[in-house]
């Protein structure tokens, strides 16, 4: 075997268990929690030396990093849609982001709600209370109205707690009903402010 394709198999092995790490990790962080979880039981589901996984990552706090780094990326680009939309366009824009970033990442989506105190003290993602805030803001068609802000926090919250409940059923299942389900939760903004 020439050199290059050893290098070749070699670096994509690494990447591979790069995956696999990150895969068992997003499992256990979302059933036991990202402090129940230890290097240790990581490595071993993955069936790799723990020095092999900190090869790949050098503390718990950076598989966290990374297995987050796309949905909070895909929440800068929602974050950044709704900055420039009115208040019901904001609204509608939020809804239809926060199903699919819900439905894209929905192991991620619990690891998130239930690690944010942990991920805010990362640099990578200090803007992400903001984001939130600004989402829950523009899910209440940015309404003034204490019930109306309340209902987004449900949405939010409750979304979370329900998708891990629901891992099997297909996007094309849970899109129609998430947006069903938001939209009665929300009902209609009842003061928004210009």
């Amino acid at each position: 075997m020439t050199t290059t394709m050893q290098a070749s198999r070699s670096g994509s092995g690494r990447a591979e268990l790069r995956e696999q790490i990150l895969d068992v990790a997003a499992r256990r962080f979302d059933v036991v929690g990202f402090r129940g979880t230890s290097l240790q039981d990581i490595a071993a589901e993955v069936g790799c030396a723990k020095a092999s996984l900190l090869y790949h990552f050098d503390s718990k706090d950076a598989i966290l990093a990374a297995l987050m780094k796309p949905a909070v990326a895909s929440m800068v680009e929602l974050d950044q849609r709704l900055s420039g939309l009115d208040d019901e366009a904001a609204r509608q824009a939020a809804i239809d982001g926060f199903i699919d970033l819900c439905l894209r990442y929905r192991r991620q989506i619990g690891v998130l709600y239930a690690e944010i105190p942990q991920m805010l003290r990362q640099p990578a993602f200090c803007d992400l209370e903001q984001m939130i805030d600004r989402l829950l803001d523009a899910l209440s068609g940015r309404s003034t109205e204490l019930e109306s802000r309340f209902a987004a926090l449900v949405v939010l919250a409750g979304i979370s707690a329900a998708r891990a409940k629901h891992l099997d059923l297909t996007d094309d299942e849970l899109r129609p009903m998430l947006a069903r389900i938001i939209d009665r939760t929300l009902g209609r903004p009842q003061q928004a402010h210009h």
